[in-house]
């Protein structure tokens, strides 16, 4: 039951000019590795909570509707259901309108509203739900304690950047990261 990133975000939750002040770099030199950092640890962020954390677009691939008729969606938030497909055993498609779900965004779940929903035609990969997940367009828009975590973890990051060798470790992720993400992880049961 994958989860497909079908567009990222236009932007990231940190600047480069935030970047550069948090980590005290003045010039032009590191602009390309603090880019690189800062969309990494967007990423890990969003690894570790199963969040998006900027607007994004993602398709959902399910084998079966789920038997209480409720599809989980993630990453969280959800934003809308922007389309949904069932695959024919011939392999054709039947869209399904959107607006026959219901898209409870603060549990991030889809709820067929008339009964239940059309089986697949085949087996496997049968259903494709696209949505719009994330907390927003802006950097604004993303809670503060994940946009510090990310600040925290590209300046982990940037300050140990150097080849480890066999038997030396690299000093732990700051644990102030870990505490930060904790009330955001989705968790599965």
């Amino acid at each position: 039951m994958p989860s497909i990133l079908l567009s990222g975000p236009d932007t990231e939750p940190i600047t480069l000019d935030e970047a550069k002040a948090f980590v005290r770099v003045d010039g032009t030199d590191e602009d390309g590795v603090l880019a690189d950092l800062i969309g990494s640890a967007r990423v890990h962020v969003e690894a570790q909570t199963r969040r998006a954390l900027i607007t994004q677009h993602w398709r959902l691939v399910r084998d079966a509707w789920p038997p209480d008729g409720r599809v989980a969606v993630l990453p969280a938030p959800l934003r809308t259901l922007t389309a949904v497909r069932i695959y024919r055993q011939d392999g054709s498609t039947d869209a399904i309108d959107p607006a026959a779900f219901v898209a409870d965004t603060a549990s991030a779940r889809l709820t067929f509203a008339n009964g239940a929903p059309p089986a697949p035609g085949r087996a496997f990969a049968g259903i494709e739900l696209d949505v719009e997940v994330g907390y927003g367009d802006a950097a604004t828009d993303v809670p503060a304690d994940l946009r510090q975590a990310i600040r925290l973890l590209l300046a982990h990051w940037y300050e140990n950047r150097g080849v480890v060798a066999l038997g030396q470790g690299v000093a732990a992720l700051p644990e102030t990261v870990a505490a930060l993400i904790a009330p955001y992880r989705v968790l599965s049961l």
